[in-house]
């Protein structure tokens, strides 16, 4: 890693072992301890150049990119910005010495940036100082729970890049629905176009002008009676839903399309049915990435993970069966 000076103007070219990373993951590792929320903001002010233009924080660097890197002005907090990151391992689901998959709960962001400190990644790290490497192949929105996927080795996480850029993984969730889910519809195809919303949050709809996206559903159990009519609602849908492209919040706004919104999003969700949704214990968004079926980035070999239902959840879902008994 060459040496950086966080007091001038940096320039460096980026050899064959960063080829193919993210810009932003690309200066999280080379600014050790500087926080993830500042090299997001000066990506976005343009202060950071790739070949002399402007770069979002998602785009792929290449072999021979020369990188512009600002006098990073918060330098003498970066050690105090490390500290105050907590260590901690979470659930592991499978791991070698290529992979880590781990079962993420809801309400941990997957890593630091846009007004979070740190994640999972970042956590992971601190309880792992031996680690030389680990990066995220993937990610989940804060509140989902599930499969996350975390590379050990560079040439993994390039193979499992590709994989997921092909969308070749079979990746299952499970989702509680606000709501009926139409009859017949067994799959959702509409195009998603990603804006930013007033409050400058990250926003997706359903536009023309966006991307495919393809969702496959299906309907596991459905909710009615007594309990849901106590609290002024009339029916829940247990959905299956395997994506078939990974585009953001992709089953969120394909669910709230169909008008069966997932319970507990407080985005594309329901704000009043949310609240009652309290009531019957529903703290949290419903959508927990459950299985996961992908070729090992080193042996070819099929791994088939999966990660339960959360406690929280399993708990609702018996108490709606048990009032639907009841009447």
């Amino acid at each position: 890693m060459p040496a950086i000076s966080k007091n001038s103007v940096n320039y460096l070219s980026v050899d064959e072992a960063a080829a193919g990373q993210r810009l932003d993951n690309f200066l999280i590792r080379l600014l050790k301890g500087v926080p993830k929320s500042h090299i997001h903001r000066i990506i976005r002010g343009g202060e950071v150049r790739v070949n002399k233009k402007r770069a979002a924080a998602d785009s792929r660097l290449a072999a021979g990119d020369e990188v512009r890197i600002p006098p990073i002005r918060l330098a003498q907090k970066a050690g105090q910005a490390e500290a105050a990151v907590p260590p901690r391992e979470f659930d592991i689901v499978f791991e070698d010495e290529h992979l880590l998959v781990v079962d993420k709960p809801s309400g941990v962001a997957v890593h630091g940036g846009s007004g979070v400190s740190f994640g999972v990644i970042e956590q992971l790290r601190r309880a792992r100082p031996q680690a030389r490497y680990l990066e995220l192949v993937h990610r989940l929105d804060k509140d989902t729970s599930g499969l996350l996927v975390v590379a050990k080795k560079r040439s993994a996480l390039v193979k499992l890049h590709e994989a997921w850029r092909n969308d070749k993984p079979k990746k299952v969730y499970l989702a509680l629905g606000m709501g009926v889910w139409p009859q017949g519809v067994r799959q959702v195809k509409l195009p998603l176009f990603k804006y930013t919303g007033a409050a400058g949050e990250k926003m997706v709809r359903v536009s023309e002008e966006g991307q495919s996206a393809h969702t496959l559903f299906r309907v596991l159990e459905s909710f009615g009676g007594a309990p849901l009519h106590a609290v002024g609602l009339s029916a829940l849908s247990l959905m299956e839903a395997t994506l078939r492209t990974g585009r953001t919040h992709q089953i969120r706004v394909h669910m709230q399309s169909q008008n069966c919104p997932i319970a507990g999003d407080e985005r594309y969700g329901d704000y009043t049915a949310n609240r009652r949704l309290k009531k019957l214990g529903l703290k949290r968004m419903f959508l927990h990435a459950h299985r996961l079926e992908l070729e090992h980035p080193a042996s070819g070999e099929t791994l088939v993970l999966t990660a339960p239902l959360p406690e929280e959840l399993r708990q609702m879902l018996e108490g709606l069966r048990q009032g639907q008994e009841a009447t």
